[in-house]
């Protein structure tokens, strides 16, 4: 809920008294000074969003990682037979995690790991494995809101040898730091109640492939799961860049597609037509992630990226998109190669290797905090409006758009969201109780689109109107 706050009009008025003319002019100097620092909008935090977001604590972070590393490797290919090395004692612990957390939830919360065994494929996979993702699921309370909310880290790691699964590879920022974003948010959420279901998952098999999120992603598409956000986080707990040596622990990357891939060919003469090259559904959850972690997480900033991943690289939420899910991934914004894919060792005084002491478990925090706000915010939302349109059977310098209900949820009204074409960002809400809005503003120079608003201020993802006709 946007709150326009009134400066007030104080230079025309004559006081004559001395000291009443002091006080005016001290009021009117501080209002002339504070009017740019603070601006003229008051966002209203949903109150127990604020106090889940203050619930997140680097110190659990820092331990979740200090267990993690201890495992000594948790390549993929490693044992799965040892109770305290390898990558099945990571998962045994994470789902340890989960269940510890699930005692809290009320029966809500219920976790497994989901496993398949996966032929060797003579590339990075040189043997049959079983393969499993620690997943747990947070049962939304609407028995008629299908939706899911899904947030994921992978737990594997790697040294200079993807291949080698022997001997130990720390992992604490890539990717610790997502796995331990996931258990943090687990570990918060699992107290609260939420009308759709939020899914957490520590996937393995990323650095030979993607193989988990595949795995997963598939299933998904195979049994009809209505998935609606993916954040996906990957390599996000550490503040500095090597080589250039940049250091900055106020801003995260958010990376999304721009084009869909599963659905370009169908679409591409629509989506020129219109200008939609932006307005996909990664891209929409990408100004969504914007817009809720910067009201709830303090000094923190997120960047757009516009690509699906970092260059010529990719990560767990590309299964995803694939599959037509609206998917993003979320990573710092400095990297430092000498920490990622690296053997412990040290050469020509630069020390290499994924180890906790170059993380910002402060940073880690912020992070995760982005993460457990969007993921509150979306699951205590109402569905998206259904049957969102602009109308376009004549010319006018008007824009009408007209909608209807959510299929779920309770609803206070919408908001309509308004940007130039040339804004990654949504400049104007103008909310309404109907299902219809007609604006002042041409729909040649605009983008438009519309959101379900709950009775606690929650807003669903973004709707881009279609065609009404003509």
């Amino acid at each position: 809920m946007i709150v326009v706050i009134k400066y007030l009009r104080c230079l025309p008025l004559i006081i004559k008294l001395p000291l009443m003319r002091k006080i005016f002019f001290a009021l009117c100097m501080f209002v002339l000074i504070t009017k740019h620092a603070s601006s003229q909008i008051t966002i209203n935090r949903d109150k127990e969003i604020e106090e889940m977001v203050k619930e997140v604590s680097s110190d659990s972070l820092q331990a979740y990682i200090k267990t993690m590393v201890a495992f000594g490797t948790r390549n993929t290919l490693s044992t799965q037979s040892n109770n305290k090395r390898g990558v099945g004692a990571a998962r045994n612990w994470v789902l340890s995690k989960f269940n510890e957390f699930a005692k809290q939830s009320n029966g809500r919360l219920t976790a497994f790991i989901d496993t398949i065994t996966y032929k060797a494929d003579k590339r990075r996979v040189d043997r049959d494995i079983i393969l499993g993702n620690v997943v747990a699921t947070l049962k939304g309370t609407d028995p008629n809101d299908n939706r899911i909310f899904l947030i994921s880290g992978h737990l594997d790691n790697m040294r200079s040898n993807v291949m080698d699964s022997v001997l130990d590879a720390p992992g604490a920022n890539d990717d610790g730091s997502g796995s331990a974003a996931v258990i943090e948010c687990a570990r918060i959420m699992s107290k609260h109640n939420f009308p759709a279901t939020i899914i957490f998952v520590a996937v393995c098999g990323e650095e030979q492939g993607l193989l988990g999120a595949y795995f997963m992603a598939n299933k998904a598409k195979k049994e009809n799961w209505n998935i609606e956000a993916v954040l996906n986080n990957d390599i996000m707990g550490s503040n500095n860049t090597s080589e250039t040596n940049i250091i900055d622990n106020t801003r995260i990357r958010v990376f999304s597609e721009g084009l869909p891939a599963y659905e370009t060919e169908k679409n591409a003469k629509r989506i020129r037509q219109f200008g939609w090259e932006n307005d996909g559904k990664a891209r929409q959850l990408a100004r969504y992630v914007k817009e809720t972690a910067e009201r709830y997480v303090d000094n923190i900033e997120v960047v757009m990226i516009y690509r699906n991943d970092r260059f010529l690289r990719g990560g767990d939420h590309i299964p995803y998109v694939e599959n037509g899910y609206a998917a993003v991934r979320i990573t710092e914004m400095n990297e430092n190669f000498y920490h990622q894919h690296q053997d412990v060792r040290k050469e020509n005084n630069i020390q290499y290797g994924d180890l906790p002491e170059f993380m910002d478990f402060e940073y880690l925090r912020k992070n995760t905090c982005v993460n457990l706000s969007n993921l509150a915010n979306l699951a205590k939302a109402p569905a998206m409006p259904e049957e969102v349109k602009i109308e376009t059977k004549k010319l006018t310098n008007y824009t009408q758009l007209n909608w209807q209900h959510p299929k779920t949820g309770k609803v206070k009204g919408y908001y309509v969201l308004m940007r130039e074409t040339t804004s990654a960002v949504w400049q104007k809400k103008f909310f309404t109780t109907n299902v219809e809005m007609k604006l002042p503003y041409s729909k040649d120079n605009y983008f438009f689109a519309v959101q379900s608003v709950g009775e606690t201020n929650n807003e669903s993802l973004a709707v881009v109107p279609t065609i009404a006709g003509r």
